[in-house]
């Protein structure tokens, strides 16, 4: 089903995305019903001795649904860019695993989660990352320059997911591949707009 979105629509949906996440960049675990933090990295299987060497603060803003890291491996030296970082934790741990001759960038649109990820970089001391304010529905990454990308319950937020599913496979090199851990709908979508609009972050 093909949902049409005017301008309206559309502004509605980023402004209760930018609202909820700038709230998600305080407390997290307040707004979401599913593991959020250090015993959300745990559930979902993350590598324990990658979750043990996060500070609780960088742990605590962890809001992902999914694992990305099981879906494949990151070698030493990749360019990794994280679609929709939040509070940077997925960027960080890419980070860690690329090591000090690659590099982790994670985009976001919520600057207040953008301020986050930079206060859990500096608590980490890693060189090898930076954070951006950028829309994977509008990147502007060269083509074919990165190694991996990674996103963790971000697409199904996005309004135009084929464009952004369109400028990753840009961006990625020969061979380069997509990590996504995400959300589904498994029911059939309302035939009410205004109905999809208002329930479209949750």
């Amino acid at each position: 089903m093909q949902i049409k979105l005017n301008a309206s629509d559309r502004q509605q949906i980023e402004e209760s995305i930018h609202k909820k996440y700038s709230q998600a960049a305080k407390n997290p675990a307040a707004l979401f019903k599913y593991p959020t933090g250090r015993n959300g990295l745990q559930t979902l299987g993350y590598d324990a001795k990658l979750v043990e060497q996060l500070p609780d603060e960088v742990a605590n803003g962890y809001c992902g649904v999914g694992n990305p890291f099981s879906l494949g491996t990151i070698p030493k030296g990749s360019i990794v860019m994280d679609i929709g970082c939040g509070a940077g934790v997925d960027t960080l741990i890419a980070a860690t695993l690329v090591g000090s001759t690659g590099k982790s960038v994670g985009i976001d649109m919520v600057p207040a989660m953008l301020d986050q990820a930079k206060s859990n970089a500096k608590l980490m001391q890693l060189g090898n990352v930076h954070f951006m304010e950028m829309s994977a529905s509008r990147l502007s990454f060269e083509h074919t320059s990165i190694d991996i990308v990674i996103s963790n319950g971000v697409f199904n937020l996005i309004i135009d997911k084929q464009q952004a599913l369109a400028n990753v496979f840009n961006c990625l090199k020969p061979g380069g591949y997509l990590m996504m851990a995400d959300q589904l709908l498994t029911e059939p979508l309302p035939n009410d707009t205004k109905m999809i609009v208002a329930s479209w972050f949750r």
